[in-house]
C-alpha cells in the first residue's frame, strides 16, 4: 500500500475505503443474506451501478425456498444477470 501527500497534507492511497452493509439479495432461484461493501458517502444503488458483472458479498448464506441454509461462505460473487432485487437491511 502506498501513501502520497500533497502540499496541504492531504493524503492519497490506492486503497478504497468501504463500509459494510448487511443486505438481502434475491436471485432467480435463491435468497442470499450477506454483507455488501459500499464506498464511504455512497449508497448501495451507487455500488450496484458501478458493478459490471458480479456483486461481491462477504459472510454470505444462501437459502432455499423453505428458508433452509444451503451454503455459507466468507465470499460469494453473484452474477448480476441472476439478481432480481437487493435490499439493504436496516440497523435495529
Amino acid at each position: 500500500m502506498t501513501f502520497e501527500y500533497d502540499d496541504k497534507g492531504k493524503f492519497f492511497t490506492d486503497v478504497i475505503s468501504k463500509i459494510p452493509v448487511a443486505a438481502v439479495v434475491q436471485t432467480t432461484t435463491h435468497l442470499i443474506k450477506g454483507t455488501l461493501h459500499v464506498r464511504r458517502d455512497e449508497r448501495v444503488k451507487d455500488e450496484l451501478a458501478r458493478t459490471e458483472k458480479f456483486l461481491a458479498l462477504t459472510d454470505a448464506s444462501i437459502f432455499d425456498a423453505d428458508g433452509n441454509v444451503l451454503y455459507t461462505n466468507h465470499f460469494l460473487a453473484v452474477h448480476l444477470g441472476q439478481v432480481v432485487w437487493v435490499l439493504p437491511e436496516e440497523e435495529e
